[in-house]
């Protein structure tokens, strides 16, 4: 058994905004583990300043990985805790290097196109116009549940976006969420919450910075509408400091990314945790490639949530890997009779 691993600039069709800044282009690596006659591919999906793992020595990290295949995935898995976009990324490659398909990671409806995910829209942050056509385009596209990125432009034009959607559709048909990827400082944040609260918000993904563990506290007792935890849960490797998280602030939600928690197995631990506390939770993609929303889509499938999933990002680049991953209604389907093109595995 050997493994290799390949860099991959992905480039966005238009600049994407949230609260951190714009992208333009997105970083990613992907592992290729050989045995035999058999290949299995895996994505570390790392996010630049976001990912715990944005270190110096992250390519040397890959490298080793690589040197140290043999190992297996399990005991890598505990050697990378420190590295969870790696973690996730040999966990990957080893399910593809196992599957009768290196595509086909956990088979079921879903990959037989018999089934699909219901998945909400993303709204990215821009010029009010920029916003109000995205919008648009979501629900003539049969949307009922958008995710708008606030916290980077006036408030007040983005309220208005919000009443611009209201205006037209109830909660009944269309669920609002909104993401302000901790934008919100803490003495202002609730006044931000009663305002957003007119227009029937679903959820507000981390509405203040992480690492405030008891204002978040604070603001999920007494917040008028429910907070769903995203970056929060970055870095935090052991069970037990997981558990103390959840049961210190009582969030309402979680929002699981695999690339930034530790891929299946570190996502696992977060369900099994909010199950058991009553907090709900949904999983999101992190601009990985097609190769990474794949293996993320075809997990969050197996769990039967009946929430919409953050799995929309697959049309963002110029240059993604042709996959049979489509969206048609809101939902994300596969379409098994379209091929894969991965020059990485020829």
């Amino acid at each position: 058994m050997k493994a290799i691993y390949y860099k991959h600039i992905l480039e966005f069709k238009k600049p994407s905004g949230t609260s951190r800044g714009i992208f333009r282009t997105k970083e990613t690596w992907y592992i290729v583990i050989q045995e035999n006659e058999k290949q299995g591919i895996g994505e570390c999906g790392i996010l630049r300043t976001l990912s715990i793992d944005d270190r110096p020595d992250y390519e040397e990290k890959l490298q080793w990985t690589c040197d140290h295949i043999h190992m297996g995935a399990d005991r890598l898995w505990e050697e990378l805790k420190e590295f969870p976009s790696i973690q996730f990324g040999v966990e990957m490659a080893f399910k593809s290097l196992n599957s009768v398909s290196p595509f086909i990671l956990f088979p079921s409806k879903f990959t037989e196109n018999k089934d699909d995910i219901p998945i909400n829209g993303l709204i990215w942050m821009g010029e009010k116009e920029f916003m109000k056509n995205q919008i648009e385009e979501k629900l003539q596209a049969g949307f009922n549940c958008i995710k708008m990125k606030i916290g980077a432009i006036d408030f007040d034009k983005e309220l208005e976006l919000l009443s611009y959607i209201r205006s037209q559709f109830s909660k009944n048909v269309i669920e609002l969420r909104v993401d302000a990827n901790g934008a919100f400082d803490t003495h202002i944040v609730m006044d931000k919450l009663l305002k957003l609260n007119a227009y029937d918000i679903h959820s507000i993904e981390q509405p203040i910075l992480q690492g405030q563990c008891i204002e978040m506290q604070q603001l999920c007792r007494h917040t008028p509408i429910p907070v769903a935890l995203d970056e929060e849960l970055i870095g935090i490797f052991d069970v037990t400091e997981k558990e103390k998280l959840l049961l210190t602030i009582r969030p309402q939600y979680i929002i699981l990314k695999p690339s930034l928690i530790g891929g299946y197995r570190g996502t696992q631990e977060w369900i099994d945790l909010a199950d058991a506390n009553g907090i709900g939770w949904w999983i999101t993609s992190a601009l990985e490639s097609n190769i990474g929303l794949n293996a993320i889509a075809q997990y969050a499938y197996t769990l039967q949530s009946k929430m919409p999933q953050g799995l929309g990002t697959g049309g963002l680049y110029t240059n993604n890997i042709q996959s049979p991953l489509f969206i048609k209604n809101g939902s994300l389907h596969y379409n098994p009779q379209n091929n894969w093109k991965v020059t990485y595995l020829n």
